[in-house]
């Protein structure tokens, strides 16, 4: 099972992460893909740097950054490939107590076997 982990920090967007927490976060990050979980993850540029774009009533629209609403922000994602849910959670547990507070939604992902006939 693969699962989407979408990490909305409770901090102001755009403060970077300390030396202390990189470090942290360099050793699961590297305990992660050792265990073989971790397929990709990337931090995001703050939303200044972004756009919005928003198909409404067959109308496109485009909004630039920055986005006010920080709690719905995303800052980083992580591809996890796990047996399960619970342990899908048990990771994203362990990645928010060093990210620090905020939360990570977990989506599961499809698989070209879910759409077979």
């Amino acid at each position: 099972m693969r699962f989407l982990c979408l990490y909305k920090p409770a901090k102001k967007e755009g403060v970077p992460p300390s030396q202390h927490e990189m470090a942290e976060m360099g050793k699961l990050i590297d305990e992660m893909t050792k265990a073989g979980v971790l397929l990709a993850t990337e931090g995001c540029q703050p939303s200044s740097k972004g756009a919005r774009v928003r198909l409404s009533g067959g109308r496109i629209t485009v909004t630039d950054g920055p986005f006010t609403e920080t709690k719905e922000l995303v800052a980083g994602f992580a591809m996890i490939k796990v047996k399960s849910k619970d342990e899908a959670i048990e990771w994203t547990r362990r990645f928010l107590n060093v990210a620090g507070d905020g939360e990570s939604e977990i989506r599961e992902v499809h698989e070209a076997s879910d759409f077979a006939p």
